[in-house]
Order: structure tokens, then sequence, then C-alpha cells
């Protein structure tokens, strides 16, 4: 399908020179175009609500905008000098009002894109049968139109499940596969979709402005093959070397009674999840003549895209700071949730950063332990060492941690003083997690301790330990930055500025 009106401003390509603005870059298609447009040459600016996410990206030569489309005040300055637009936002995770929140993204975004003297849109919507009553489905093409209103011409790309690291669909197959050797699911395992490799589309994507008019077309996408989710289910079990699972389709489970139990057997944001859901009923396919006279390509078939995927995301690591689905947060295995669980407590205090920074660096030593309930986290390692694990010592006082570090049952990943420690799980646990603590000066001048526990589970043993832990740990997480705090208040007192000495480094080996 390409569906077309009059309005035009010509080719339209993108300038070389002008950077291109991908507008929700710290989503799951954002993340991994940037650098394929990095690739192509192009000057890339990425915008996102929040840096940190856009930050952990490690991106060189990358141009970082913190901008919200319910903002207008904040798309100026990401709008500005750009020339084509690519619009990559979703509400999904924002409730049950996400398709109106949407609709008003899109209008605002349209709006401001005018006025910046944008020459073209690029959004990525999703294949939907005609008058849909999926919610999410519906939104896709709702957000398109009203794209569309605006002045600036708009290229709508339409694309099935996408095949790749982190992709929500993908994701929740990908945990079934792994866990549930005996599904008992609802009808829509038979529904049929073209998926596509996430290599094909980032390749649509980055060619549409080159090889397109700027007109209001609308193209559609997909893969070599029209599979059912039965299938896919079975293949992605194949290549991560589990048995075809067993799959009983039942008439009477809908695909929102199934929703609901995703949070017992998948690691995907459950809000995301169910919203997408509920278009998996509907049997989809896609028109991509159209576009494939414009972008030829020899699409890859789904298993080899399943291939693709897992060989992919083992370069996706993680080195300055915590970062969504990185292989080696997830202790590099391909069974373990993408997406983390994760809960944050945080605390301010008077000191100044350094100060707060010197109270945190006593983490596991003997005198300091874990500043709150440390004795639990004693037991915790004594359990480890009964489950086969080999947890390491305490950490020497007086020293400055550093990445790769081991005490107890972590491993430092990252050390940015006075900034941020980041530590990763070493125990003997049913996934991988870790544990982030971000000190921000505010602006009365005082110091914010942020602790964020993450959580990749192994399947639903994972899941379990989750949400049994998660109210203890919760308690003392609360109970940590508090008394960090604390003791970064009680040090000022002892030790007027410039008193203390600083922290040593570790001796070179």
């Amino acid at each position: 399908m390409a569906d077309s009106d009059t309005k035009t401003s010509g080719s339209a390509e993108p300038q070389r020179h002008n950077p291109i603005l991908v507008f929700g870059a710290s989503g799951y298609i954002g993340r991994h175009l940037v650098p394929a447009l990095r690739a192509e040459g192009y000057k890339v600016r990425a915008a996102a609500r929040r840096l940190a996410p856009l930050e952990a990206e490690g991106w060189d030569s990358v141009e970082l905008v913190q901008a919200d489309a319910h903002d207008p005040d904040t798309l100026p300055k990401a709008l500005n000098g750009v020339s084509t637009a690519y619009f990559l936002v979703h509400s999904m995770a924002d409730g049950s009002d996400f398709p109106e929140r949407e609709r008003r993204a899109a209008a605002t975004f349209a709006q401001a894109a005018e006025q910046a003297g944008v020459e073209r849109i690029v959004y990525l919507g999703g294949l939907a049968p005609k008058d849909t009553a999926s919610m999410h489905l519906a939104s896709r093409v709702a957000t398109g139109e009203e794209l569309r209103r605006g002045q600036v011409p708009v290229s709508e790309l339409r694309a099935p499940v996408i095949v790749g690291p982190g992709s929500i669909a993908f994701e929740v197959m990908r945990d079934l596969a792994a866990y549930l050797p005996i599904m008992v699911t609802p009808k829509w395992v038979r529904a049929e979709s073209p998926p596509i490799a996430l290599d094909d589309l980032l390749g649509d994507l980055v060619a549409l402005p080159q090889r397109t008019p700027a007109d209001n077309t609308i193209y559609e996408t997909g893969g070599p093959e029209q599979l059912s989710y039965e299938q896919m289910l079975r293949t992605i079990a194949r290549e991560l070397g589990r048995p075809a699972p067993i799959i009983i389709p039942v008439p009477f489970v809908s695909p929102e009674l199934s929703s609901y139990w995703l949070a017992f057997v998948s690691a995907t944001p459950t809000d995301v999840a169910r919203a997408l859901i509920g278009g998996l009923k509907h049997d989809l396919s896609a028109d991509d003549g159209p576009l494939r006279q414009r972008i030829p390509r020899d699409p890859m078939p789904f298993d080899a895209a399943v291939r693709r995927a897992f060989e992919k995301e083992k370069a996706f690591v993680a080195h300055t700071r915590w970062r969504e689905g990185a292989f080696n947060l997830r202790g590099e295995r391909q069974d373990i949730g993408y997406y983390a669980k994760k809960m944050s407590r945080a605390a301010t205090t008077p000191v100044d950063v350094e100060t707060l920074w010197r109270a945190l660096s006593d983490v596991g030593t003997r005198e300091a332990g874990y500043f709150f309930l440390s004795g639990l986290w004693e037991v915790r390692k004594g359990l480890d060492r009964l489950l086969g694990g080999r947890p390491a010592g305490h950490r020497r006082p007086g020293r400055a941690p550093e990445p790769g570090e081991r005490f107890d049952m972590w491993e430092v990943l990252a050390a940015e003083r006075p900034k941020r420690l980041t530590l990763k799980i070493r125990a003997v646990v049913p996934g991988r997690g870790g544990l982030e603590f971000e000190i921000d000066e505010t602006q009365d001048g005082h110091s914010r301790l942020t602790a964020t526990m993450y959580w990749h589970p192994a399947g639903a043993p994972g899941l379990l330990y989750w949400y049994k832990l998660g109210p203890p740990h919760a308690v003392l997480l609360q109970g940590m930055v508090a008394r960090i705090c604390q003791r970064a208040e009680a040090s000022r007192a002892a030790h007027p500025r410039g008193s203390r000495p600083g922290l040593r480094p570790r001796p070179a080996r």
C-alpha cells in the first residue's frame, strides 16, 4: 500500500550538513536507528524526555537534547536546523489514556516542526486492519493521521512484529519459549503476520528520506514469510536450544485476559505488553511492493532474523552505567529477560557532593557494610555459599571503588566520582541484577542520593523472586540511602571542609 495526498515539498533528501533529528531516541527503535544513521555519515541529534538513557548509550559524535512532545517549550532546541525528523514517540507505558496522549504529542510536534522549517517527518507506525478494536493499532494509525494534519510532509512506514533484541513482541515470545514448555494460549497464537528483521527495518527507515519524495505517503514493510505466532514461538525455542513447546490454544481465553498473566511469565513492561497483545488477534499482511520499487532488498527469513537478533545483542554491552538490555548485565545469557524490573529510593542531605561520595565509597567495607541492616546482607552472603557461590571478602576502607573490583556478592561495573557508582550482582540467583547510586546537586545547593535496584529475571522463578523479595528490598534501599546521607553529615561535622584525607586509589597490580 502507498497512500498519498497532494502535499509535497519535492524530494527533501536529508542534507548531510544538517542534523537529522531522532525524536524518541531512548526507545527501542531509536536506540538502533541513531547508530544506523551515523554509519551512513549523517549528523544526528538524539532527543528524549530524559538525558540519562541517551548518555548511557555512549554514542560518539551524537548531539543529545532533552525534549518532550508534551512540552512545546522544549521542542525548538531539538528541531532547530533540522531538515528531516524521525518521530518515534509512543506512550503505551503511560496508562490506558495513551491514545489521547499520543495524539496530543503528534499534534504538538507537527506544529513545532512547521515553525522550525522542517522539510519532512518520518513516522514509524504499525500494520493494522481497517476498523480495528485494538487501542494500540488504532492509536498507531491515528498518530500518523494527526501528524499529516500539519503542514510538514509525513512519510509513514507501517511495520509488523519486529524481530530484534528489545522488541516487546519478540521479548514476550522469547520469555515464553525459554521457560514455558507447555502453554495454554488464546486463539491469537494462530493469527498470522509477516515479521520483519530489525536490520531490514532499519535499512528501510534510513533509506526512506533518500529514495522517496517528501509527500504524505504511507508505505508498508514486512518480512518474506506469513507466520503464525505459534510458528514463531517454536522457531525461537529451537534457536534457544529448548524443546519445541506444547501449545494448546483455547477459545475462551481472550487476548485481553491473557495479557494479565504476562506479569508472571515475562519481564517485559506490563502496560506496554498489554497494549500490544490486544492487536495480536488480527491476521496482518504487508503490501510492500511500492516500497520495494524504491528501496529494493532481499528480506531476511524469520529463523535467520532470530539468529541475527541473538548475535546482535552480544555486542550490546554497558561500560559506564546501567544500560537497558545490556548483554553483560544479563550474565551474557539469552534466556534472561531483556527488560529489567526496577525500584528507586532517594534521600537529600545538606552536604556537598564530594562528602556524600566519600560516604558512599565506604560501601562493602567491614566497618560500614551496607549502612542499614548489614547483618541481613551477611546472611545472604552465607546462603550464597551454601548454594555454591563464591562471594569475595570485604572492601578495604579508604579505597576508591574501581571498575572490576569484586567484594561480597558484587562487582563494580563503573565508578564516576562524584556522580555515580554502578554495581552488578554475582550471587547464585534466578536472574541477574545490580545496584546503581547517583549523586546530584539540587537547586538549593544540597545533594540528592538516588539508589536504583535492577533485576533481569530468568523466567517465572526470577519473577517470583522479585515479587516476593521486592518489599523487603524496598525497605533496605530506603534505609541505605538515608544512612549514607547521615554518615556524610556526621563526617562533615567531624572533619570540616578540607580536613579529611581523600580516597586512595587501589594500588597497581
